[in-house]
């Protein structure tokens, strides 16, 4: 697994939501998409420490 894929599914899923800043939904993704993003090499370290432990394991397998 990628930490860029993370991130991205991550932006797909906060652009989904509607723009509200009065509910808790946009903001919980907004804001954590900025955080990972501006520490993306800790993101990363953290990524490939859990799918070391096999994390992913399961996505993969189902992905083929």
């Amino acid at each position: 697994m990628k930490a860029e894929n993370l991130l991205a599914e991550l932006d797909r899923l906060r652009k989904d939501a509607p723009k509200d800043d009065t509910d808790l939904e946009f903001l919980t993704l907004h804001h954590v998409f900025c955080f990972v993003s501006y520490k993306m090499t800790e993101f990363r370290a953290y990524v490939e420490a859990e799918d070391k432990k096999g994390a992913f394991r399961a996505y993969e397998q189902s992905e083929g």
